[in-house]
């Protein structure tokens, strides 16, 4: 694990246990089983969605992007603001907005019928 990875979870400390498994040429951050950030080239990026990416959008902050096949693609996860690293509580602040995103969309992903799965019990149903 990189000195980055060791100081973000000791920033978030006060929340409870942060996790960091490799992925991507970076590292995913967990709480409780729930990705809620990524990390890329020393780099915090935090989980939004159309809840919370207001926030993000009023304070200038950007995307996560990479390109793909000669495109930019941009991913649910939002550079993080610089005023949280010097200050515990605000880092926390910021962490349970992007760990409230991740299980609201976890839920929501739960929640849509499976691809191609079929409740179908015998040749009638409906």
């Amino acid at each position: 694990m990189s000195e980055f990875i060791g100081f973000l979870q000791e920033l978030f400390e006060k929340w409870g246990q942060v996790t960091a498994r490799r992925m991507f040429g970076g590292h995913g951050l967990y709480h409780e089983g729930l990705m809620f950030a990524i990390v890329m080239d020393n780099r915090l990026y935090l989980k939004a969605d159309d809840l919370n990416r207001p926030d993000f959008e009023a304070l200038g902050l950007t995307p996560f992007t990479y390109p793909m096949k000669g495109k930019t693609v941009s991913l649910s996860y939002w550079s993080a603001t610089e005023a949280m690293f010097d200050d515990p509580t605000e880092a926390v602040r910021w962490a349970r907005l992007a760990w409230d995103a991740a299980a609201r969309g976890q839920a929501a992903k739960a929640a849509r019928p499976r691809r191609g799965s079929s409740r179908k019990v015998g040749p009638f149903s409906a």
